[in-house]
């Protein structure tokens, strides 16, 4: 299968490339803790059609691994980093995820829908700075 240029494709979704190299970065992230560290090829080279269901992880697991690794990376300024890359809500991890699906760098399984984005978790909520500074509310 062809891809097209990563930056062919952000500029069609109408997100930065930097939003579609976080989404990257963070489905390794969520992969890694969901089914450990894989001893083979990464998703991202193999070529085959479809990605081991061994190492599949669904939309919701994704957005959740997504909000963690944002956590984790950017901590109090995960809300205002997803923001700048008009990231505003999970269903927006969903249609980068599918640009990079259509551009052909990603690959899903036949029960993969963009639905599986819709209303995983509240920006508000997530990204709340006593959560991430383990105040109590």
């Amino acid at each position: 299968m062809t891809h097209k240029p990563l930056i062919e494709i952000a500029e069609d979704a109408g997100y930065p490339v930097d939003a579609f190299l976080f989404v990257q970065r963070g489905l390794d992230f969520t992969v890694k803790g969901i089914h450990g560290e894989e001893s083979e090829a990464t998703p991202y080279e193999d070529d085959e059609d479809e990605i081991p269901q061994s190492r599949h992880v669904s939309g919701q697991q994704l957005c959740l691994g997504l909000r963690d690794f944002a956590k984790r990376e950017y901590g109090l300024l995960a809300r205002g980093v997803l923001a700048r890359w008009n990231i505003l809500q999970s269903e927006d991890f969903g249609r980068i995820v599918f640009a990079m699906v259509d551009g052909g760098l990603m690959h899903k399984t036949q029960e993969d829908t963009i639905d599986d984005f819709i209303d995983v978790f509240q920006f508000d909520e997530a990204f709340s700075s006593h959560l991430l500074l383990g105040e109590n509310a």
